[in-house]
Order: C-alpha cells, then sequence, then structure tokens
C-alpha cells in the first residue's frame, strides 16, 4: 500500500446519510420541481432553449421531436430520451396546459388519454408566446449562463419570463420526500394580480383574490368550494373540489339525456375510461335503476358523453349520484412548491407574486444596463463621425500623409503628428488638437467614403438624436422605480391584448352532493359458479327449475340473501368476501361476471376449497383441515368481516387448507391420505381454537404422506366411497383417535 494514501474511517450510516440527501437535493432542485421565476423544470427550460438555440421559431417551419429531443439531450439534459419527450409533449397539450409553450404537429396525444405518436413522427416548434415572453431578450445578459454538464455549452439558468408562467400553467411533480401540485390559472386574472401587487405591495391576499377567482382549467368545470380557496391561496396548500359540467337534453320517445361537457382536470387520461366503467357498475351493482345507455360521443370538439335514463328517471338525484359515486367531482390537491433562492419553498399567491416582481425588476434592470451601455458605446462613435466629417479635409490629410495605420490613429487619438506630411503648418497644428476616442479613432478609420454624402450626414445625426433620447430613457428607467415599473406593466398589457382569453372554470359554492339511495328489496336468491370463474346470482324459482343443469354445470353453488356476501375459502389460507350486489342477477343461462372482478381472489396463485354465504357462517362452527392434518374448529362469527380480504387461518411452511365444513349434523370425521391411510373419529375430539390459530394435529402421516381427501359421516347413515374400483363404506371403518396413524386400505 503506498504510504501517501489517507485512509478516512467513517460510519456506513453517515455516509449512506450523506449521500441519499445528496441524490435527494439534486431530485427536488435539478430535476422534479419548477423555479418560482419562470415556472419551468430543467427539462423543460433546456428543452424550450434549445428549440430557441435551433431557430424552431413559431414563424418557421416545424422540425422533427426527434431532432429535438436528440440535440437536447446531448447539449443540456443527460438523462433518458423519453423524460425529454414527454416534457415537449405535456408542453403543447391544451387540455393539461393553460397556455400550450409548443406547438405541436402531428399526434400529440388527445384528453383521453390516448399517448402521442413515436418523436420520429411528430413534428414541433415554439409558441409565439414562448419566443416573446419566455426566450426574448437571451441576448442582452438578463439572466446568467452556467455551464452545461460536460462543460462545453452554455445554458441559462431560468429563462426571463415576462409573466408568472407558474401560475399561468401550473405544474406537477413528485421529488424525494416532498411534491408539487399547482393548478392553471387564467393569464389575463394573473396578469391583472401581478399589476396590483407592483402598486401596492402590502396588498393582502384576499385582496389579490379579487383578480385572481381560483383556478382556471383547461378542461372547464366547476370549483363548488369557493369560500375556502382564500385560505387555500393564503397557505399555499389545501385540497380543490372540481366537478363536471352536466347539461341536461330531452331524448328519444320521452327519455331524458344527461349530458357531460366539460370534466375535472383531475378527469384527463385514462379515468374517463374509468368514469365510463364507474357509471356502468352503478348500473350492475343495482345502485340505479335509471340508466338505459352510455355513450362516450367525445370529439376534437370537445367532451360529450351522454348518459340516456328512463322516462320517469330522478334526474337531480341521478347527477347527485354521479358526483358522490363516480370521478365526475374530484379533489385536487394543491401545494404550490417551487424553488426559490435554490431551495423548494411551499408559497402562497402573495409570495409567488413578489418573487415574480422581483425577478421582473432584476432582469429589466439587467437589460436596460446592457442597453445603456450599448447606447453610450455607440453615442461615443456617433460623436467621432460628427466630429470627423466637420473636419473631413484635415483627416484625410493626416491619413494621406501617414505611413501605416497606427501612425495615423496614434495622431487621431494623441496628436502625435511626427512623420506625418502636411500640407500646411496650420494643418499640423491643428491635428495636434483632435483627441478622438480610441473607439471613435477605428471607427473613422473604417469609415466609408459614402458617408461623406449629405444625406448620410443627416441620418447620422438623427440617428445621434436618438441614441441621446435613448441613453435619457435608459438612465431614467434605471435610476427611478416608478419608470422601470411603468416599462414592466407595459410589457405585462401587451401581454395580456395578445394572448388573454375567458375564463374557463366556474368558481361557485355548490351544495354537497345528497344522493337517495334506492333501498333494494331483500330476497332470497342462489349464488352460481361455473369451473372458469364465472359467477352470477339467480332467484329461487329459477334455480327450483333448472336444479338438475345447475348442479351439472356449476362447481359452487349456495343461498344467500341479495343484500348479504359471499365468503370464499382458499387454499392460501385467505377468506375472499362479496358482496352480492356487485354480481349480476340473471337468467340461468347468463354467462355472469369473472370472480376475478369483484374480489381479490386471483385464480393464477390460488384455488377455492369451499364457498358459504356469510349469513350462514354466522349460524354454525367450521371444521378446518390442512394438506399437513393441521385441524380445528371456528366459530363462524369470526368471518362476518368488512375487509374484502383476510386471513382465515394461519398455515405452517409448504402447508395448504383443503376442507372448509360447518357443523351441522356430521357426527365423525374421515381423513384420508395420498398413500391410502385412512382415520375416522368423532368431530367433539378437534378443539375449537381462533382463526389466527394453526390447530392441532389431526393424523400422524408418513414420509413424504399428505391428506388429500376429507369425508364427514352421520350415525346410521351409510355413506359410500369409490375407493380405487373397491367400494368403501366410511362408517364401517374402525372408530379410532385423533392424532393416530390409522388404518391402511388397499383397493381392488
Amino acid at each position: 500500500m503506498n504510504n501517501n494514501e489517507d485512509i478516512i474511517k467513517t460510519e456506513y450510516s453517515e455516509v449512506m446519510q450523506k449521500s441519499y440527501i445528496d441524490y435527494a437535493m439534486s431530485v427536488i432542485v435539478a430535476r422534479a420541481l419548477p423555479d418560482v421565476r419562470d415556472g419551468l423544470k430543467p427539462v423543460q427550460r433546456r428543452t424550450l432553449y434549445d428549440m430557441h438555440e435551433l431557430g424552431i421559431r413559431y414563424d418557421k417551419p416545424y422540425r422533427k421531436s426527434a431532432r429535438i429531443v436528440g440535440d437536447t439531450m446531448g447539449k443540456y439534459h443527460p438523462h433518458g430520451d423519453s423524460s425529454i419527450y414527454d416534457a415537449l409533449v405535456v408542453m403543447s397539450q391544451d387540455f393539461k396546459k393553460g397556455m400550450p409553450l409548443v406547438d405541436g404537429h402531428g399526434n400529440f396525444g388527445n384528453i383521453e388519454g390516448d399517448g402521442a405518436a413515436a418523436m420520429r413522427y411528430t413534428e414541433a416548434r415554439l409558441q409565439k408566446v414562448t419566443q416573446e415572453c419566455l426566450l426574448a431578450d437571451l441576448d442582452k445578459d438578463v439572466v446568467d449562463f452556467i455551464p452545461n454538464f460536460d462543460e462545453t455549452e452554455k445554458e441559462p439558468s431560468v429563462l426571463p419570463s415576462k409573466f408568472p408562467n407558474l401560475l399561468v400553467n401550473g405544474t406537477e411533480g413528485i421529488a424525494v420526500g416532498m411534491a408539487t401540485s399547482i393548478p392553471p390559472h387564467n393569464l389575463s386574472e394573473v396578469i391583472s394580480a401581478m399589476k396590483a401587487y407592483m402598486k401596492d405591495e402590502t396588498i393582502s391576499t384576499s385582496r389579490l383574490m379579487k383578480y385572481i377567482q381560483g383556478p382556471d382549467f383547461p378542461t372547464g368545470g366547476i370549483v363548488t368550494n369557493k369560500d375556502e380557496l382564500l385560505e387555500i391561496y393564503r397557505s399555499g396548500q389545501g385540497k380543490i373540489k372540481v366537478r363536471g359540467k352536466v347539461e341536461i337534453e330531452k331524448g328519444k320517445n320521452g327519455k331524458t339525456n344527461v349530458v357531460i361537457t366539460e370534466i375535472p382536470y383531475t378527469m384527463i387520461g385514462a379515468n374517463i375510461t374509468k368514469f365510463l366503467q364507474d357509471v356502468a357498475a352503478l348500473a350492475d351493482s343495482k345502485k340505479t335503476m335509471d340508466i338505459v345507455d352510455i355513450s362516450n360521443q367525445s370529439s376534437k370538439e370537445g367532451i360529450r358523453i351522454v348518459i340516456e335514463l328512463r322516462k320517469d328517471a330522478n334526474v337531480d338525484n341521478f347527477i347527485n349520484l354521479l358526483y358522490k359515486k363516480t370521478k365526475l367531482e374530484d379533489t385536487f390537491g394543491v401545494n404550490m412548491l417551487a424553488i426559490a433562492g435554490g431551495k423548494p419553498e411551499t408559497m402562497g399567491l402573495k409570495r409567488i407574486l413578489k418573487e415574480c416582481v422581483d425577478f421582473r425588476y432584476e432582469v429589466t434592470t439587467r437589460k436596460y444596463t446592457n442597453l445603456l451601455e450599448k447606447e453610450r458605446s455607440k453615442k461615443e462613435i456617433q460623436e467621432g463621425l460628427i466630429k470627423a466629417c466637420n473636419v473631413i479635409d484635415l483627416v484625410i490629410e493626416i491619413l494621406r500623409g501617414s505611413k501605416d495605420r497606427a501612425q495615423a490613429k496614434a495622431c487621431l487619438i494623441e496628436g502625435k503628428t511626427d512623420g506625418i506630411k502636411f500640407k500646411s503648418k496650420e494643418s499640423k497644428v491643428m491635428a495636434g488638437q483632435l483627441m478622438f476616442t480610441e473607439a471613435q479613432a477605428n471607427a473613422i478609420l473604417e469609415m466609408r467614403l459614402y458617408k461623406l454624402i449629405g444625406l448620410e450626414l443627416e441620418a447620422l445625426i438623427a440617428e445621434h438624436n436618438e441614441t441621446v433620447a435613448n441613453i435619457f430613457k435608459y438612465e431614467d428607467i434605471l435610476e427611478r422605480k416608478d419608470s422601470m415599473a411603468q416599462v414592466i406593466i407595459n410589457e405585462l398589457d401587451e401581454i395580456k391584448k395578445e394572448y388573454s382569453r375567458s375564463r374557463r372554470t366556474v368558481i361557485d359554492n355548490c351544495e354537497e352532493a345528497v344522493v337517495e339511495e334506492i333501498s333494494v328489496p331483500e330476497m332470497e336468491v342462489v349464488f352460481i359458479m361455473d369451473r372458469f370463474g364465472y359467477a352470477k346470482l339467480i332467484d329461487v324459482p329459477t334455480y327450483e327449475r333448472n336444479e338438475e343443469a345447475v348442479l351439472a354445470e356449476n362447481k359452487y353453488i349456495c343461498r344467500c340473501k341479495n343484500t348479504g356476501k359471499i365468503c370464499l375459502f382458499t387454499n392460501t389460507g385467505q377468506l375472499h368476501t362479496i358482496k352480492a350486489l356487485d354480481l349480476p342477477l340473471g337468467k340461468f343461462r347468463d354467462k355472469g361476471k369473472p370472480i376475478d372482478n369483484v374480489s381479490n381472489y386471483s385464480s393464477a396463485v390460488e384455488n377455492i376449497v369451499a364457498v358459504a354465504s356469510q349469513s350462514e357462517l354466522n349460524l354454525y362452527r367450521l371444521i378446518f383441515v390442512t394438506k399437513l392434518s393441521m385441524m380445528k374448529v371456528v366459530d363462524g362469527g369470526e368471518f362476518d368481516v368488512a375487509k374484502r380480504t383476510v386471513a382465515a387461518t394461519k398455515l405452517l411452511d409448504d402447508d395448504e387448507l383443503i376442507n372448509v365444513t360447518p357443523i351441522k349434523e356430521q357426527r365423525n370425521i374421515v381423513l384420508k391420505t395420498n398413500d391410502g391411510y385412512f382415520l375416522r373419529f368423532p368431530i367433539e375430539e378437534i378443539p375449537e381454537k381462533k382463526k389466527a390459530a394453526v390447530g392441532v394435529r389431526g393424523m400422524k402421516l408418513g414420509s413424504k404422506d399428505f391428506v388429500d381427501e376429507v369425508f364427514y359421516t352421520q350415525n346410521a347413515v351409510e355413506q359410500n366411497y369409490n375407493y380405487n374400483g373397491k367400494i368403501l363404506a366410511l362408517n364401517s371403518i374402525k372408530l379410532g383417535k385423533r392424532d393416530s396413524k390409522g388404518t391402511k386400505i388397499r383397493g381392488n
């Protein structure tokens, strides 16, 4: 080992903690959360800047998305191409963003959740608002540029956004230990609030709320908790309740159509399909009997989901049912978390506006400082050229008499006349008094002869006057806060005039939806399930008329109440409960519903051992028998549970449940093993245990032997079993004791 090496000993936990904190902060600051100043995450900022650098402006042709993604990844964002393309797609979707920043051409997905086409097929360019309001003035040193990941390029640390993009477009992001969720707002309202804050920095959140009514979702809808918005915008956290917009239309034959024309913002994507499924489930579960038909007639023109109701339907109650039981009324969780001053902070409305206004002042100060320097440089050169034109004969005499450029330049700047040939002593004296600046001298030496034309000289003087006026204007803006504020306000007014649109979301206080539940008349039904796992309910008369066919075609059958539950015991020791109302009640030949769809049971990983109604279980005690011969008696009332799935018994390793049977008139139990051993003993020998217990051993098993069948016998009732071609009378098996080996029986 090299003696010069230092080995630093440290606690592993400390290394892990520091490494994880570093990773967490990297995700928080450099990936998942937006900057409060421009409202953009790094991937969004880099994508827009790359498009700007590639010249893909709003007035230029579209370029392939793959080109944009590849260039962004290679220059600025060294992560997966999918993350860049996803960001590009979202910035182009007018149903997600209050003001799209990218103009997408091709299939960029839709509101119903269909994804965008591959990036090799789609094209994009910047929107006009992005070019003019987020990327303008980058050449005027208005923001700091930082090295990219490999220090071969420079990228802006933030874009000089002219309006609070964080509020206008909103954002969602999940970091490590924190998440952000900011709803989109109306551009016109946000600009009005920003102007109000600039005019009075002590303004309260409640007064700001007179300008910003609340969120303005691109999908429209109705915000129903107006009175709670003030506290949400004051603290930056809370829950906004959103409803879809519902219209009532006359249908065919006197029926009524409930038409959903606007959806909650949270329903964008796959949740529209989920909503349709939920509405269908209301009919299947008999929570409403009013639905005749459901159709999704949405198109590029907008959302249109039509639910046809029967003639005498209570429409108001049905709409309230939709609000209560489906995503037509949903909650948007607000957490206005963003990066401010390099660290994540949860901010209220006023704080966000303050950060944006302060940023505008900083950007405007840097812009006009840069412009002032350029105008002062122009003024210096213009004054030199005007002065040179007034003594142009002398300048020409200096140039003709000089040996080289350096000699002429020295004469113009410092008045050195040595070595220059002049026509007269007066010229030499005058040349020694010129005293141009270096910049003026360079401009004179590079001046073209056409500048001596009278009109050109007049244009130069006019340009000089304009430059002087600009210098006065810029100095006034930089020296007086009122002047700078007016410049910012004028910019905001121009943005508002060109890009504002009317509000889409209605803000109101709505009463909570109250539903008059339809009481389902209680009746006895029969649960039947075939060997393919399709289950349904049939009424008792139907069962009795088709009893023979029902028994022949179905694997599990039990009677229950239509308001009760069916219990499935599986070989893994689980109990799955199913509400009878979740199953279709129909004709004997109807197909039924897959049992996997209405319970947590999975036919891929477990098998059903027994089926019973919960009301029946409450009346009896149950015998549990496992493959390794563990057994117990459990009170059936222990399985009257609210959860859809619970552990029905505890199993040893490599064991599984093979039999669950209610104790009714049985007197003895018969255990049969795979090796042909039979043991009959009284049920009274099985102890009663809790459902969480393993139980006791019912039979001693040989090596690799296991219990594969269980039988029950009654006194004075003959019961036969065909064992390997031999008819075995189970009652004739010698009565033994629990936990003995049993009798070996051979077949024919």
